[in-house]
């Protein structure tokens, strides 16, 4: 028999509200689970702005976050600025379709700050790569606003650190400093990164008081050949003499190639007749 037309029929239920997407799914981003998302992002965002920005490589300034143009160790703080200000002047005439040589520090204050400002008085681009700490490190405002980044992982931040830089100079810090510093170090003396790569440490009365180099080779803890990893200077004529000195070799504007020129890893080669893992 056919439904009678005239019979109401009942309203039609709600639809079934949809679940978040996974990926706007904030308790879930935020879960142990999506760490390696997490993780991945802090890889790929930055990447993203440096292909945007065209940034081929960087010179990164390491130093202390508590030294300030005011502070006993000022003279540091100003000279860090100065050497950016020469490193970023200098970079300049080497600028095709790609920007070389930028300018790169930890983001926040002290010779971070110096380093960034020294780019910025050079009208030249700079990158920050800051990371929440405990005390509140806060980006300065000298960064270019489109490549200042914000990481959660050391390791992350690390990782954008030694990967473009083609030099490192070092200004006498704590033990942050000294971390990131053994960091490439280490990585020059195992030879894991296929390039070379300037370290200068700057304020040679510091270092030298600070780490006894000359005990690491007396007991053997480091070979001699170790010393030759780095560089001491004590002026900012002196650190862009080695800096243009040694990047000068690795200059080759005709074969710009992938942007950022992000280092590749080198791996042992496997012994004879093993597997390569």
């Amino acid at each position: 028999m056919s439904d009678n037309p005239a019979t109401p029929r009942s309203a039609p239920s709600a639809p079934t509200p949809r679940p978040a997407l996974a990926y706007q799914n904030g308790p879930f981003l935020n879960s142990p689970d999506a760490r390696v998302l997490r993780i991945m992002s802090e890889y790929l965002e930055p990447l993203s702005h440096l292909r945007k920005q065209r940034i081929r490589d960087t010179v990164v300034f390491f130093g202390s976050a508590r030294i300030r143009e005011d502070s006993p160790l000022g003279k540091y703080y100003n000279d860090a600025r100065t050497l950016a200000a020469m490193v970023t002047t200098w970079a300049k005439t080497f600028r095709e379709r790609t920007y070389r040589f930028v300018v790169c520090s930890g983001g926040g204050p002290g010779i971070m700050e110096a380093a960034n400002r020294g780019a910025s008085d050079a009208k030249g681009k700079n990158i920050g790569l800051n990371i929440g700490l405990p005390f509140e490190q806060f980006p300065n405002p000298y960064i270019t606003r489109e490549l200042s980044f914000e990481f959660h992982y050391f390791f992350m931040r690390k990782f954008w650190f030694a990967y473009m830089s083609k030099a490192l100079v070092v200004f006498p810090g704590g033990f942050g400093t000294m971390d990131e510093m053994f960091e490439i170090l280490t990585l020059a003396q195992t030879r894991k990164l296929a390039k070379k790569i300037t370290i200068i440490l700057y304020g040679s009365e510091f270092w030298k008081e600070i780490i006894n180099f000359d005990a690491l080779v007396k007991y053997g803890t480091i070979s001699a050949e170790d010393m030759n990893l780095f560089q001491f200077a004590d002026t900012p004529e002196a650190a862009l003499e080695i800096l243009q000195r040694t990047l000068t070799e690795q200059v080759d504007t005709a074969a710009e190639g992938e942007v950022p020129a992000i280092s590749q890893s080198v791996r042992p080669v496997p012994p004879s007749g093993g597997l390569e893992l």
